[in-house]
């Protein structure tokens, strides 16, 4: 299974991004999106690829239900 993450940007340098999400960072591409991004924007990362921007409260929301599937069940 690929699951595409949000992740918050942290810098660009041409089409390539340094984003992370719970102090994991990874370096992705942006040449997929169809629009500008920039430092502080949330994107879906899937594959080393930002496929698609997300407002801030949707990337926060989906982040706080990916925990709460992926948690253990013991820590639910």
């Amino acid at each position: 299974m690929c699951l595409g993450v949000p992740m918050k940007i942290l810098s660009r340098d041409g089409d390539t991004i340094v984003a992370e999400v719970d102090g994991v960072q990874k370096e992705a591409s942006v040449m997929l999106l169809g629009e500008e991004v920039g430092v502080g924007d949330y994107v879906i990362v899937h594959a080393g690829f930002a496929i698609s921007r997300l407002d801030e409260e949707y990337a926060q929301e989906t982040l706080r239900m990916m925990k709460e599937v992926f948690a253990p069940e013991d820590m639910r």
